[in-house]
């Protein structure tokens, strides 16, 4: 098992300005973030928010099964900030850097263009396990505030990162883009979110990707350049 480059055994938020562990100040992006979406979600009423919709989410029928890819998003993130704050600080800089883009660009678009989806079933055909599940997540997380969908920008973030991980092999890699994909998807599945959330998400997701790894671009250019 490979060693952590940072040994967090000795931290302290005393120390967090030390230079071993100063990335981790970019995890206050999320309580801000909380914060903001909380006040949003209390000052802008209902009838304000306007209803995104497209033909596609007549077609994509619901299918609670991929609630298993919806729901794993969570974890994705939690599991993802740890293994990069241990292996790739660096990394978890720029997957941080990418998330919180996303998030000040989706506040300032919630804000400005208050939107809500009403694609939700009345009532569950099948009962079982994942519509149980299902109905716990419909009960805390609204319908406001869809587009661009965050469930979407996060998961094209995470898997921005991973392929540029050189601690992680080719299968990882590939499990980890492919689960990101299914988690795309499955927002329009458990009608979380209007197809166009989906496709409103990817110009976000472009400048967050410029914002956070332009560096790494600029520097894959270079060297192809220098090689012809």
């Amino acid at each position: 098992m490979r060693n952590p480059v940072v040994d967090y055994r000795s931290f302290k938020l005393s120390k967090i300005n030390e230079p071993q562990y100063r990335h981790l100040l970019l995890l206050l992006g999320w309580p801000i973030y909380f914060a903001l979406y909380f006040i949003t979600e209390q000052l802008i009423p209902l009838e304000r928010c306007y209803p995104i919709h497209c033909f596609l989410d007549d077609i994509v029928p619901f299918c609670e099964y991929f609630v298993i890819a919806y729901a794993g998003w969570y974890f994705l993130i939690v599991g993802s900030l740890i293994y990069l704050a241990l292996y790739n600080p660096d990394n978890f800089k720029g997957m941080m850097k990418f998330i919180i883009t996303t998030q000040v660009v989706a506040m300032i678009i919630y804000i400005i263009f208050p939107n809500r989806q009403d694609l939700r079933p009345t009532e569950f055909v099948n009962e079982n396990l994942f519509t149980f599940i299902m109905g716990l997540i419909y009960k805390f997380d609204t319908s406001t505030n869809v587009c661009p969908s965050l469930h979407v920008a996060y998961s094209i973030g995470i898997a921005s990162t991973f392929l540029k991980e050189k601690s992680v092999s080719k299968l990882s890699k590939t499990l980890i883009t492919v689960f990101c994909f299914m988690i795309c998807i499955s927002v329009a599945f458990v009608k979380q979110h209007s197809v166009v959330d989906i496709f409103a998400a990817i110009p976000v997701c472009i400048l967050a990707e410029w914002i956070a790894f332009g560096g790494y671009w600029k520097e894959k250019a270079a060297k192809k350049t220098n090689n012809t």
